[in-house]
């Protein structure tokens, strides 16, 4: 297993094995799974390097969804592509997220904001709004040209969002009892489908014809 699939596990079962102190010292820590890992890990165990909770949450969002938000950052500040393309940029990596270990963070955050404030803080400033702000350029970049209708930016880039986080939930609670998984790269592939049909400013005579087709497929029926 990956250090951050190791880092990403030992965040899930941390809580209920965590001492009052928030520190992962108590005998049920060092019985459980984590602390056999920390026991027989080759350069210590996890104990020396992560001392609580909140720690341990640092380290895998700074491991694993932060240089990921970099890179979405570097491929859409300054580019000059069309709106669509760079939307299209914005959701291929999606499916492999969701199907990481690090998309069970979201349920995590949401189950511990009431418990951990400063770890919902860290994560919304880490991730939520730096993720949002890429969204938004590329919103604002496509209505500006003319590329996209006009909409309410700020409610457009949570539609963009929404799916992508209900697909994360789903994976680590519900899903658990689905007898067949679901393709995290059909729903990321159909979401941006519709994502551009509801977007994209096209020309009435587009419209026009795209409804004639429709027409005539419905007669043929």
């Amino acid at each position: 297993m990956s250090r951050i699939g190791v880092l990403t596990r030992a965040l899930l079962e941390l809580g209920p094995y965590a001492s009052p102190e928030g520190r992962p010292e108590s005998s049920a820590l060092r019985g459980s799974p984590i602390g056999r890992y920390a026991a027989r890990s080759p350069k210590g165990t996890l104990y020396l390097y992560i001392r609580n909770k909140e720690e341990l949450f640092e380290a895998v969002v700074r491991q694993s969804l932060v240089p990921y938000i970099e890179g979405l950052e570097a491929g859409v500040g300054g580019a000059t592509e069309p709106a669509p393309v760079l939307l299209k940029r914005l959701m291929a990596g999606c499916p492999k997220v969701i199907s990481s270990p690090v998309s069970a963070i979201p349920k995590l955050v949401i189950t511990e904001a009431g418990n951990f404030p400063e770890l919902a803080r860290f994560y919304l400033n880490e991730v939520v709004h730096r993720s949002m702000a890429v969204i938004r350029q590329v919103i604002r970049t496509g209505t500006d040209r003319g590329e996209f209708r006009g909409v309410d930016i700020d409610a457009t880039v949570m539609c963009v969002l929404a799916p992508v986080i209900f697909a994360m939930l789903w994976r680590h609670s519900l899903g658990l009892y689905e007898p067949v998984g679901r393709d995290p790269q059909t729903l990321c592939d159909t979401h941006l489908q519709l994502l551009l049909n509801g977007l994209v400013d096209r020309p009435p005579a587009a419209d026009e014809t795209e409804a004639a087709a429709l027409e005539q497929e419905e007669a043929t029926r």
